[in-house]
């Protein structure tokens, strides 16, 4: 207390002359029109300004809590796609019937961390067990395939990208219908290889990639990029394409991790083939 009162009657004047001019403002803008008026607009831009200033702020605060809402309606969206149920019966095409089964489900996640700069790289998911994720699911945006869980915990999921030594998914030529490998070489994150496609087959720079569905995990037709390049190498009798993917993999913020109902029955039908 006492060196606050010292402060205060060291500068004592700089205080009494802030007070003056405090008093002056306010003499001038009661007693001149003009000047009021000049004060109270520039006062309602200035405060205009500044609550624009935190509308963003709210706005841009909120746009989490937006994408998530807008990845669970996408989510519930591809639960009632007819590729995400198998027909028991040819004649009939209505979803809510008996005579479909669902075949794939979708959860909505969110990615908590991610990286594309390694050789093999993984991402995390905020949902887990808890939430119906599972190893061997698969993992996609709208956009196209992002990779397939390996490992949950009660509330969070390991996902192996798509650009791991470890990934390989099975794909086609969306034109030509023919099926392929594709896999990363570990250089450019946003470039994939695609080979065992027969050099007789005949294809063009930007023709569409899409997944196989022979996997068992990712369901046919998602997106994977377009055809950037392609060679044969001397004596082969396979082209090895290179692929833009369709997914910037250092940009992924909400996903979707993709469950096939089936998937056990047509393990055990290989299991069953291997058996023989």
């Amino acid at each position: 207390m006492r060196n606050l009162i010292a402060f205060l009657w060291k500068n004592y004047f700089f205080f009494l002359f802030v007070a003056l001019e405090v008093v002056a403002y306010f003499l001038i803008i009661n007693n001149n029109f003009y000047q009021r008026r000049v004060i109270i607009n520039s006062t309602n831009d200035m405060l205009g300004n500044v609550f624009e200033g935190f509308d963003n702020f709210s706005e841009y605060l909120s746009l989490s809590k937006a994408n998530r809402i807008l990845s669970e309606e996408n989510a519930r969206f591809y639960n009632m796609r007819p590729e995400s149920f198998i027909k028991n019966d040819t004649t009939t095409f209505f979803i809510d019937d008996t005579l479909y089964n669902r075949r794939f489900k979708y959860i909505a996640a969110k990615v908590i961390s991610n990286s594309v700069t390694r050789r093999n790289n993984y991402l995390k998911l905020d949902k887990g067990r808890n939430h119906g994720l599972k190893p061997d699911m698969a993992v996609i945006t709208s956009d196209g395939v992002v990779g397939q869980i390996i490992e949950v915990s009660d509330n969070f999921s390991s996902v192996m990208s798509i650009l791991n030594n470890n990934s390989r998914i099975s794909v086609k030529l969306k034109n030509a219908n023919h099926v392929g490998s594709l896999f990363w070489d570990g250089t450019d994150y946003r470039m994939g290889t695609l080979v065992d496609i027969p050099s007789h087959v005949l294809i063009s720079k930007g023709d569409t990639v899409v997944t196989s569905g022979f996997s068992h995990i990712f369901p046919e037709g998602k997106y994977i990029g377009i055809v950037e390049d392609f060679n044969i190498g001397t004596g082969d009798s396979f082209y090895s394409i290179g692929v833009k993917f369709s997914v910037d993999y250092n940009k992924i913020y909400y996903v979707y991790a993709v469950e096939n109902l089936l998937r056990d029955e047509l393990l055990q039908l290989d299991e069953n083939k291997i058996a023989e």
